[in-house]
């Protein structure tokens, strides 16, 4: 099966950059292709509980709602350990669907992608 990773470094002060891993990986997904994101940097911040639901742009829906779309289609969601560390966010601060990882973890979905796309 084809693999694909989005690496997201944006975060929800950039909300027009944040539509774009969870569409395409979902698409990715109705494809047949297996999806990962890696949200790294200020990107962690998209995926703190109760933020998400609070972007909407135009007639999207709220980028919380495409989160769940995605992650019904079965994407992958990957939060940085070393960013929380970082940006001083706690381990249980994400929502459900996102596993915290390390750095080994983005280099081991990097290898395996036959496609890397970041944000």
């Amino acid at each position: 099966m084809a693999k694909i990773l989005y690496v997201q470094t944006s975060g929800t002060d950039a909300p027009e950059r944040l539509y774009g891993p969870f569409i395409l990986g979902a698409t990715a997904a109705a494809m047949g292709v297996e999806a990962s994101i890696f949200f790294m940097i200020k990107g962690i911040t998209v995926m703190k509980s109760g933020e998400a639901e609070k972007i909407q742009i135009g007639a999207f829906p709220t980028l919380r709602e495409v989160i769940d779309q995605a992650a019904d289609a079965g994407v992958e969601f990957f939060v940085c350990e070393q960013s929380t560390q970082l940006l001083g966010m706690e381990r249980g601060d994400f929502i459900g669907t996102a596993r915290i990882a390390g750095a080994a973890t983005l280099n081991d979905l990097a290898l395996e992608a036959d496609a890397v796309i970041s944000f």
